[in-house]
């Protein structure tokens, strides 16, 4: 019967041809490809999200990522607060990172370098900005 579900109708000249429709599977299918700046955005949030709040004045992260046959490598560049525990917030990033581009992209993160461009004096708390005398 013409019209019904899972039919397609091909016209050749005065007749219909009904062929049923194929199947192809998931593996022929294609794939996704994520672009290296996307996981570069994506690891960058994360590594913000493991060192807030940033201190006035601090740069966000920065990412730059290698993404090779569905691993990929990230190099994050920041700013911290000191004085602090900089091996555990290097740790936090590490992990955050991790987690988050694997989570999001379904890749392996092999490897997490974390570069710390520049230590920020922490306030003291209760502290105002500004010039102290």
């Amino acid at each position: 019967m013409p019209g019904q579900a899972g039919e397609v109708e091909q016209r050749d000249g005065p007749r219909a041809v009904r062929r049923p429709p194929t199947t192809v599977a998931p593996a022929e299918r294609g794939a996704t490809r994520i672009v290296d700046r996307v996981v570069a955005k994506i690891a960058t949030q994360a590594a913000r999200e493991a060192v807030l709040p940033l201190t006035r004045g601090a740069e966000s992260p920065h990412a730059t990522v290698v993404v090779h046959h569905g691993t990929v490598r990230v190099r994050i560049s920041l700013e911290l607060d000191y004085p602090s525990d900089i091996g555990d917030q290097c740790r936090a990033v590490r992990r955050q990172v991790v987690e988050r581009v694997g989570a999001l992209t379904g890749m392996e993160v092999r490897e997490v370098a974390v570069q710390v461009e520049r230590l920020h004096r922490a306030p003291a708390p209760g502290a105002a900005y500004g010039r102290t005398q």
